[in-house]
């Protein structure tokens, strides 16, 4: 059994400045994690300690209303958020982190049913999040989790048709209510929103044939489908080899051109959306290109994760009015769906333009980032918003801090330990390969390249109804279980999975 994380939760909680607490404080971390963290180990010091530090700060977040547990963004106040200082944005982030628990299959299933069934403002920012409880649904054999709001995830998906669907079939969104102020491309027929609806659609429709609904089935298989050969067609910028935005001011609005030459300079611009198509499962091969981009210094390339816009936009980076800007900036959010892509594409059917190695310099890349130097000069683990580029330093914090931490902001560090990304997800379903699918047996496809670790165990972790280990011991010195990579389930070691 693996105990490597105690010293870092004293750590954490030495270092930390415990000024907001919810339900879980400090001092009752250790039983909790002891309780619901699935333990791993790897010879990367870094990776290992923010996954623990992650799982630390996302049990701050989980907060008890009148209408059960919600998990939060923010641990601050903040002006804009909805019931018990609720927001939707990363609800799906959320999700993905708390499917892993061990034990607590309840905090899931409360938080879904705040947003459908309670008081929550789902429609507050766009979202995958029907998508999200599919996978849950999936990954814990319950389909029960997402039956009973199927009716609620209709009314969700018809809603957004009357405010957001134009009549070229695509959908019309702000980049504000994508949650990425400030961005070059501005408002338009983007690929965030367009992704999210595809990827709901497709939820819906195989929930509806679990709820035994085939009308319904087969008329959102229809939607997702037109959806996105629609985005395939409009979306995809053929010179440019990149999903970008076609700008419009309103849904209401005439759109004149959609061919990307017609598109001025000033909103025309390869940004990290691009790549969130991706994840939800919509391009094939045939659009590899894109990736070449990423990894690239002279585009999204920067030490601290890939840039939320190109660098070579004279709108890169240019100071404006707002503390959250999306010009440039590196945003765990961003990061999170962009790994996630890379999880989809390397673990079917691969690409000529990134690999496993760039898969995994973007995961030490963003493990680095989880950290900030104190005025007294201590390096201390952080988590905020967004970082320069450049520099790695907290930007919104900086920004903030120069105002004076305005209160209709959020007040002073309203960004502290900000959960607004996933992490540990991307842990156990990348490095250690652990895919979510529709069959009854345990796929695993690591995406850690050939002679990179010596060992790695993930241990205790739910799939299906089960518990599973995954480890791999490249001489079999370590775990004494055999070498290369083996899995046990419920402790009953399997066929050796193969090597690495």
């Amino acid at each position: 059994m693996l105990n490597n994380w105690k010293e870092y939760v004293q750590k954490f909680n030495q270092n930390d400045d415990e000024i907001i607490v919810q339900m879980i404080s400090n001092s009752e971390t250790q039983e909790w994690m002891s309780r619901e963290v699935p333990c791993f180990e790897c010879p990367d010091k870094t990776i290992e300690e923010i996954y623990y530090f992650r799982w630390w700060l996302f049990r701050k977040h989980i907060k008890q209303t009148e209408e059960g547990r919600i998990i939060t963004e923010f641990l601050a106040d903040v002006p804009w958020a909805g019931p018990y200082n609720s927001i939707n944005c990363a609800g799906s982030h959320h999700l993905s982190e708390a499917r892993w628990m061990k034990r607590d299959r309840e905090l899931s299933k409360e938080y879904i049913n705040f947003w459908f069934h309670g008081s929550g403002d789902e429609y507050s920012y766009s979202s995958w999040i029907i998508r999200t409880i599919y996978e849950q649904a999936l990954l814990t054999d319950d389909k029960d989790i997402a039956i009973p709001y199927l009716d609620a995830f209709i009314r969700y998906y018809q809603r957004v048709e009357s405010t957001n669907l134009t009549p070229y079939g695509l959908f019309w969104s702000d980049d504000d209510r994508d949650a990425m102020e400030r961005s070059i491309s501005g408002k338009g027929l983007r690929p965030t929103l367009n992704s999210y609806m595809y990827a709901n659609a497709a939820a819906i429709a195989k929930i509806s044939e679990w709820a035994g609904r085939p009308e319904t089935a087969k008329s959102y298989r229809e939607k997702a489908e037109r959806l996105k050969q629609t985005m395939l067609s409009m979306l995809w910028d053929k010179n440019d080899r990149f999903f970008k935005v076609i700008p419009l001011d309103t849904k209401d609005s005439r759109l004149v051109s959609a061919d990307f030459n017609d598109i001025s300079e000033e909103h025309n611009v390869r940004e990290a959306i691009g790549y969130i198509p991706w994840d939800m499962g919509i391009p094939d091969t045939s659009y590899d290109d894109a990736w070449q981009f990423l990894m690239d210094s002279r585009y999204f390339g920067t030490p601290f994760g890939p840039g939320t816009a190109e660098k070579t936009h004279p709108a890169y980076m240019k100071p404006t009015d707002h503390e959250c800007l999306w010009n440039g900036p590196v945003w765990p959010f961003a990061t999170t769906q962009i790994l996630n892509s890379m999880i989809r594409v390397l673990q079917n059917g691969g690409s000529k333009n990134i690999g496993k190695h760039d898969f995994m310099a973007l995961m030490k890349a963003y493990a680095a980032s989880h950290y900030r130097i104190r005025e007294d000069g201590k390096k201390v683990n952080w988590l905020d918003e967004n970082l320069d580029p450049v520099t790695g330093e907290w930007l919104s914090r900086k920004i903030l801090a120069e105002w004076n931490w305005p209160k209709d902001k959020g007040g002073c560090e309203r960004g502290k330990d900000y959960n607004h990304s996933a992490f540990c997800d991307l842990v156990i379903r990348g490095i250690c390969g652990v895919k979510i699918t529709e069959e009854k047996k345990l796929s695993i496809h690591p995406l850690l390249p050939r002679g990179m670790w010596d060992y790695f165990m993930l241990e205790d972790l739910p799939y299906k109804n089960h518990k599973i280990t995954i480890a791999f011991d490249k001489d079999g010195t370590r775990y004494q279980n055999g070498t290369g990579l083996w899995v046990t389930v419920d402790g009953v070691k399997q066929a050796s999975a193969g090597s690495i």
